[in-house]
């Protein structure tokens, strides 16, 4: 680290070192396919490295970074040509100098949630209110036009990462694991919102006075930013769930109604509600052994079945 101005920044060796770790997690987590996405990283006052164009983020190597003036984004050192998107980086350092770091990528559940036009903004997770924060979608922009920063910065200083319309998402920081890990927040917080929207089909969000909590425990942690999101006036979470499936209902007895009598279930002169009497009607008993082979019944039977037929002859 070094000290500008009483301010500390990455070294140009940890800032290039820092940029590549970030871009192989990208990639190794699915949320840049090919030469997708760019990172930023702040050395100085006005200085930053990015990552260049036509790159994959999981294959870069310090030499292809490039080192950029805030100023007027030009390239001051570095062979290659910064990604057109640079222009959203240097639009939030400009809203917010406090920012450090920002990195850009396309996650497909918070992209998808960006293309349906589904802001992130649920009072679910309270990791996601103290840490994260609601997130907005910025209006469509064509990507690599002044669009785009136009777009997100309403956001730079009020919020901590923004879904852009029809693209992908977008996330800052103090330095660029702090950008990353907001928007690995991005992508999980958009995930649990589908679970529960789309799959359960339900939640209990949290209510006003617990988002209130939340927020009083994000003031003590300095985060400052990040927006409040919508909340419940009543809690539905504050009862234990030892299960969740709904005990058999009573059995109800309608008036005039004669209930069906099984075996077993009403004894020999049992009132069963209709004002008679229930009875259980038994299989005949069994013939008892007479000691006779089955030829011999067989035998007994014949003869007496010839008899009658005989006699019935005559």
């Amino acid at each position: 680290m070094i000290t500008i101005q009483n301010v500390k920044y990455m070294s140009d060796f940890e800032a290039k070192k820092a940029i590549i770790d970030i871009g192989k997690r990208m990639y190794i987590k699915g949320f840049v396919a090919a030469n997708d996405g760019n990172i930023s990283c702040k050395v100085g006052p006005n200085t930053i490295w990015a990552t260049p164009t036509g790159v994959s983020k999981g294959f870069m190597t310090p030499d292809m970074l490039v080192k950029i003036d805030l100023t007027n984004g030009k390239v001051i050192m570095g062979n290659r040509k910064p990604s057109s998107e640079l222009k959203m980086h240097l639009r939030v350092y400009e809203e917010n100098p406090e920012v450090m770091a920002v990195t850009h990528a396309h996650p497909m559940v918070a992209t998808s949630f960006a293309i349906a036009g589904i802001s992130l903004d649920r009072a679910v997770l309270p990791e996601a209110v103290v840490q994260l924060g609601s997130v907005p979608i910025a209006h469509y922009a064509t990507p690599g036009t002044q669009e785009v920063p136009d777009s997100i910065a309403p956001y730079c200083k009020t919020h901590n990462g923004v879904l852009l319309a029809n693209h992908g998402a977008l996330s800052w920081g103090k330095d660029v694991f702090e950008a990353f890990y907001r928007l690995e927040s991005i992508e999980y917080y958009a995930t649990i919102l589908m679970y529960i929207g789309r799959i359960i089909g339900q939640a209990n969000e949290l209510s006003c006075n617990q988002v209130d909590d939340l927020i009083n425990i994000r003031q003590k942690l300095g985060i400052s930013s990040g927006g409040i999101p919508p909340c419940t006036l009543n809690a539905t979470n504050t009862q234990d769930v030892v299960s969740s499936v709904p005990s058999p209902k009573p059995e109800v007895q309608l008036a005039g109604v004669t209930p069906l009598v099984r075996p077993g279930k009403a004894s020999e002169g049992q009132d069963i509600g209709c004002g008679c009497t229930g009875r259980v009607i038994q299989p005949p008993t069994a013939a008892a052994d007479t000691g006779k082979t089955k030829e011999e019944i067989i035998c007994e039977v014949v003869k007496r079945v010839t008899e009658q037929i005989s006699s019935g002859n005559k």
